[in-house]
C-alpha cells in the first residue's frame, strides 16, 4: 500500500507510521526526519532548510519534492511506503500525483489544545532512539536506550508550535478537501491511547484494502 498520513504537528502521525511500518513491512518516509538529519549533518540541503524549520515555516517545495522523488525510487519502496509529513500543500500534492500512485490518505484528527500540551511534554533522543514524554521520565530526562540527554526540540516550543499550527491550518488543512475528492480518504480521531489509536488505524486500513 502507498499511504499518505496527514494531520497537524503532534497529532501522532510519526508514531502511527512506525506502527504501520512494522505491521506491513513498508518504509516510513518522514520528510521531517530526513530534513533534521541533513541539518544535524550540516549538508547543503540542511543548511538551506534550517532557517525555515527554526521559524516553524514550510521548507520550499523544490527542496522537499526533489528529496521525496529520489526516496520513492529506492528499492525498499517497491511494495509500498508511508509518506509522513508530505505533502503539506496542494501544490506538493499535485506534484506528488505526477510521480506516485497513492492508495489511501489517512487524516489524523486532534485539537490544538491537546497538541500544545503534548508537544510541550515531548523530548527526543539526539541519537535517533525515539521520542519520549518528559512527565513519564521523572527528573532525569535521559534516553532509556542510550543514556543521552533528551532534547526539547526548538520547533516543539510554545511560540514555534503556535506558528506551526497556524501554518498547518492555512496551508496544509486544504489538503483534506483536495483528497476527499479521491474517494481514498480516511479520518482517524487521535484522542485515545497509542494502542487504541493503532488498533483503530489498522482496522481502517484493512477495510480500505478490501474495497
Amino acid at each position: 500500500m502507498n499511504l499518505i498520513f496527514l494531520g497537524p504537528p503532534g497529532s501522532g502521525k510519526g508514531t502511527m507510521a512506525t506502527a504501520v511500518e512494522k505491521a506491513l513491512g513498508i518504509p516510513q518516509i518522514s520528510t521531517g526526519d530526513m530534513l533534521r538529519r541533513h541539518m544535524r549533518e550540516g549538508t547543503p540541503l540542511g543548511i538551506a532548510a534550517k532557517s525555515y524549520v527554526d521559524k516553524g515555516e514550510l521548507v520550499p517545495d523544490d527542496i522537499v519534492i526533489g528529496m521525496v522523488k529520489e526516496r520513492l525510487h529506492q528499492p525498499d519502496c517497491r511494495n509500498g511506503y508511508i509518506l509522513d509529513g508530505f505533502p503539506r500543500t496542494v501544490a506538493q500534492a499535485e506534484a506528488l500525483g505526477a510521480i506516485a500512485d497513492i492508495d489511501t490518505v489517512v487524516n489524523f484528527e486532534l485539537s490544538d489544545e491537546i497538541i500544545m500540551r503534548r508537544l510541550a511534554d515531548r523530548r527526543v533522543c539526539p541519537h535517533g532512539h525515539g521520542t519520549f514524554s518528559a512527565a513519564g521520565l521523572g527528573s532525569e530526562e535521559v534516553c532509556p536506550q542510550c543514556g543521552a540527554v533528551l532534547v526539547h526540540r526548538h520547533d516543539d516550543k510554545e511560540d514555534t508550535v503556535r506558528n506551526r499550527l497556524n501554518v498547518y491550518h492555512t496551508q496544509t488543512e486544504p489538503l483534506i478537501a483536495y483528497y476527499l475528492k479521491s474517494g481514498k480518504f480516511l479520518s482517524i480521531a487521535m484522542e485515545g491511547t497509542v494502542e487504541d489509536n493503532r488498533r483503530t488505524l489498522m482496522q481502517a486500513l484493512e477495510n480500505a484494502a478490501k474495497e
